[in-house]
């Protein structure tokens, strides 16, 4: 005898052939996507933020620098996080040590 619920819902069974399950082949793209993210995207960035540290650590009285803002000028006094940097006779300016983009060789200011 059917019932008017057999009618409607039918049953559902599960499916226990082979690759059923999600095996480690299903992830494949997942995890290469991951992979070129790292080497793309995330490590050349944290290479350059390391380079970036090291010249300023190295930054010292009297190199010329180029900012972010596109100043040039002279460092004449360094603190812990602000630099005076003299852009031209008797005119200082007072920038933060993140905003310097380059230190530039001796002599860049004159040739300008």
């Amino acid at each position: 005898m059917m019932s008017i619920s057999n009618l409607f819902i039918s049953n559902a069974y599960a499916d226990v052939g082979p690759g059923a399950g999600a095996g480690f082949t299903d992830f494949l793209p997942l995890f290469a996507l991951v992979a070129v993210f790292y080497f793309l995207i995330l490590r050349p960035q944290q290479k350059r933020a390391k380079e970036v540290k090291l010249m300023l650590g190295a930054m010292q009285k009297g190199d010329e620098v180029a900012t972010a803002g596109g100043v040039i000028g002279r460092v004449t006094k360094m603190g812990e996080t602000y630099i005076t940097i003299e852009v031209a006779e008797g005119i200082n300016f007072n920038v933060q040590k993140s905003a310097i983009l380059t230190i530039l060789p001796k002599g860049t200011i004159k040739s300008i």
